[in-house]
């Protein structure tokens, strides 16, 4: 029985390190449910907000409270430092961005002109479609600087593959505003087969049914230790039924329920008894 225990102890501990982890796993899935509803309800509200003009919105470090919101303004691209920015997607759309500095009378903003599409297999190229040239007025969402690694966000060649407006700053003869403008609109208008990049999707996701699995594979791991007990035990039980021998009333080996007993002459015996007429 001591073994028992110890298997026991073991299995326990180690589902309960496991259950553990998924149930931090589960919450940490209904922690981000929470985080995407908030950035839903603040994506919603910025984008209905009426258009003010940029110089009013980037006047500090942009953060995700203050994505989505649309922003005017009115200036002049600098086409000798737009960049290409690569391996970009927005909803079903793959290819490539182009980020281009827009000099305006109050200051220099980054807009990301788009999403040109590409298809599979096709080579991102070098260069970028040219802006409209002369005084161009702009619409667009206000975004946030994008994270990731530093070689990432750092200007090569005239391309990049993430847009953070501090290291491209770097490349520049001028300081330009934290973060950037996804542009909608221009007047007037661009070529290139632009398309602009698409708001996040308005929806839960799946973080609560990701949760939901995590807390089921707890559920589980409890139950298939209450199963592997209580199989011990049956077995337990059922080994302690099987009797040691035979039954009571079993045969003596050597001997027949209806042989002589102890003592009895055999046949041979019995015969020369007889012939002598004892």
């Amino acid at each position: 029985m001591r073994r028992l225990w110890v298997r026991w102890a073991l299995l326990i501990a180690f589902v309960a390190a496991l259950g553990t982890a998924f149930v931090n796993l589960g919450e940490w899935q209904l922690d981000r449910l929470h985080q995407r509803r908030d950035r839903n309800v603040s994506t919603i509200g910025n984008e209905q907000r009426p258009v003010q003009p940029w110089e009013q919105v980037f006047t500090r470090q942009i953060t995700d409270a203050d994505q989505w919101q649309r922003v005017s303004a009115t200036g002049t691209f600098d086409a000798d430092h737009q960049l290409v920015v690569r391996y970009r997607s927005s909803g079903d759309t793959t290819g490539y961005e182009v980020v281009t500095p827009l000099r305006t009378a109050t200051g220099t903003v980054l807009v990301d002109r788009g999403i040109i599409p590409v298809s599979t297999g096709s080579q991102i190229p070098g260069t970028a479609p040219a802006p409209p040239a002369g005084q161009v007025t702009v619409v667009g969402h206000v975004r946030r600087d994008e994270e990731g690694r530093g070689s990432a966000r750092t200007p090569v060649n005239g391309s990049i593959r993430l847009i953070d407006s501090a290291a491209i700053a770097k490349t520049l003869p001028y300081p330009v505003a934290d973060g950037y403008v996804g542009l909608l609109t221009v007047d007037p208008a661009q070529t290139g087969g632009f398309q602009p990049v698409e708001l996040p999707e308005i929806s839960d996701g799946p973080h609560f049914w990701y949760a939901v699995q995590w807390f089921m594979f707890t559920g589980i791991g409890a139950l298939g230790v209450f199963v592997f007990i209580r199989g011990d035990l049956r077995e337990r039980r059922t080994g302690e039924r099987k009797p040691a021998g035979k039954g009571r009333g079993g045969n003596t080996p050597g001997r027949t329920g209806r042989g002589p007993g102890p003592g009895a002459p055999d046949g041979r015996e019995r015969t020369e008894l007889t012939k002598s007429g004892a």
